[in-house]
This record gives structure tokens, sequence and C-alpha cells, in this order.
């Protein structure tokens, strides 16, 4: 079911929270929907929201994310893989990163209009979150709006990232499995993207294999990966994502990583790594909540004025100012 969020809705009071969680975590839509908005628009009470989202409850969601240029059919590849779950019987969740509207901040694409197939079914929630200018192909929201997922019983997660190129490097970082969707006529194809995306890739995904071409990126994969060294070797797998074609080899491909992830102990690695990932994020922006208020302050203008006259170094500038800030 689609995860839109309501328009105008006031933020809860503290004591609702609580019993927002509860509705989340029975999976009602629209409690998923409103603690997502919560996070996206940093709300207030995101800290006790968080604190109620992680009480007693290890993360569970297996998360797969989804990357490649614009064009190589990120949304219709998504789609795809929502059936196949859905076919195993496993409860759903999408994040679909869009480039944020200039003018009102939000979900440019909308990627949920492209995936009403699935909008009706009550074991998918499926949400656009807007960039809003964050590089690396993912919003800044992204890892509290998996935990909302996940607390919501999904047993699967597709993170869809914005389509910008070679900087789309962060899903690496917060997904269990990344898929690189290729598609043949890109340009130059693997050669142009090798330095970017490439090299973060679980998974490769040649889409619309039904064109010319299309085989000549997959013999300019296995030349690449033939070169990596180390215990996991991405495959390479075809499909036609318009027509549902080869949705069970990728699901395949999915869980041999799966099962890798899991006996090698690189799983819990990864997840330890996001953790640590989210808690510098969350600290870096608190410093710099700390030092909005100190620019335009005079005690900055002196210290700036110093370092000017050459009577005071950076460094030394900077540390003056943390311990200003407490």
């Amino acid at each position: 079911m689609e995860t839109s969020s309501p328009a105008a809705r006031r933020d809860p009071l503290p004591t609702e929270v609580s019993e927002l969680v509860a509705q989340a975590r029975q999976g009602r839509p629209r409690a998923v929907a409103r603690l997502i908005s919560l996070v996206e628009n940093g709300s207030p009470l995101l800290r006790e929201v968080t604190a109620e989202l992680c009480a007693a409850r290890p993360t569970r969601a297996r998360v797969i994310g989804l990357t490649g240029s614009p064009g190589v059919g990120k949304s219709t590849s998504t789609g795809m893989l929502v059936q196949a779950f859905r076919k195993l019987g496993r409860r759903v969740g999408v994040l679909a990163v869009d480039p944020s509207s200039p003018f009102t901040g939000g979900a440019l694409l909308g990627d949920r209009v492209r995936m009403q197939d699935h909008a009706t079914d009550p074991e998918v929630f499926i949400r656009s979150m807007a960039s809003r200018g964050h590089l690396g192909g993912l919003s800044w929201a992204t890892p509290q709006a998996l935990r909302v997922l996940d607390a919501a019983g999904c047993e699967v997660v597709l993170v869809e990232t914005v389509g910008v190129g070679q900087a789309e490097v962060d899903i690496a970082s917060l997904a269990d499995t990344t898929v690189v969707l290729l598609a043949p006529g890109m340009g130059d194809g693997v050669q142009a993207a090798k330095a970017g995306i490439l090299e973060v890739a679980d998974v490769f995904v040649v889409n619309k294999a039904d064109r010319d071409g299309a085989q000549a990126v997959v013999r300019e994969l296995r030349n690449m990966t033939a070169q990596i060294e180390g215990p996991w070797r991405p495959p390479i797998v075809t499909t036609v994502a318009a027509r549902g074609e080869g949705a069970e080899d990728v699901v395949a491909a999915l869980d041999a990583h799966l099962t890798y992830l899991e006996e090698s102990g690189e799983l819990d690695r990864r997840r330890r790594v996001r953790a640590r990932d989210e808690i510098e994020s969350i600290a870096v922006a608190a410093l710099r909540t700390r030092f909005a208020h100190l620019h335009g302050d005079r005690r900055l203008d002196a210290l700036a004025e110093r370092v000017v006259a050459g009577g005071l170094d950076p460094y030394t500038a900077a540390d003056e100012l943390l311990d200003a800030a407490g």
C-alpha cells in the first residue's frame, strides 16, 4: 500500500508517539506514512520516535539497493522485484529516492506513480523520498525511514536511488546487497562508469536484454569481474524488466549473496558499519546545529580577523571556536 504522507497534519504529541509506533508495528499504512513524514521533516519528536522503534528489536529487514544511471529501468526493475518477492510471500517496502523539486523540496519524479500495480497491496509499502540536495543518490532521512519499514514488519526493503551516475555510492553503505543496473545503448557503458558506481556492485543486472548491444555489455562486465579477487564475485544477470523476464534469476542471485553474507559474517559487519555511519551523521548534524548560532557572532568575526592579521592560525582558531561552543 502506498504510504504517501497526509497533507498538513500536525506532529503528534509526545504521548502519542508510542501509539503511533505500535500501529506501525501492526502494519497500518497511515501510521507508517506519518512516521516517515516525521523523519523526513526532522520533527522535534524524532529522538522519541527512533527510541520507540529501536526498543528491544534488532534489525530484521533485508535491505536491497538498486542503483544505476538514468534510463536503465530502475523503477521498472524495482516493480519487477516487488512482484517476485510478493510471490514468495514476503512483505515488501520500497523507498524510491527522487530528485527534489526546487520549489517545494518534495520528490520531483514521484516513482510511486510508476508502481501503481502494487499500490493496493496491503503487504507492500511504497514511499517516494526527496533527496533534498543530498549527494550520493539518497535522502539524508533514508536510514531512519528504513527503520520505520523494518518496524512495520517488512521482510525486504528495496531502496531505489536517484540515478545521477557515478556519485551514487552511498547505497553501498546502506544496503545489505547493492544491485547495479546497466542497459545497452548507454554511451560508453561499463568503461564510462567503471570508476564510479560499478565498484559498489554485489550483483550486476543488465536490463533491456532484448536490445542490440546487451551481450556486449555482459561480455564487458565478465571481463571486468574476472579481475576481482576475493570470496565474492558479483554475478551478472540479464533481464527484460518491462516484461518481468529474468526476475527469478535476480532473486536467485540476491539469495546467493545473502547466504554468502550470513556465512562469512559480512552481514553483521555491514550492519555495524551502517549503524556507525548513522550515529556519526546524527552527531555531525547536532554539531552543525550547535554551531549555527555562531554565524555572524562577534567571537567568530574576531577569530577571523586574527587569522587574516597573521596572529592566529586557522586550526588554533577552530579549537577556540570549539571551546566556545561547549
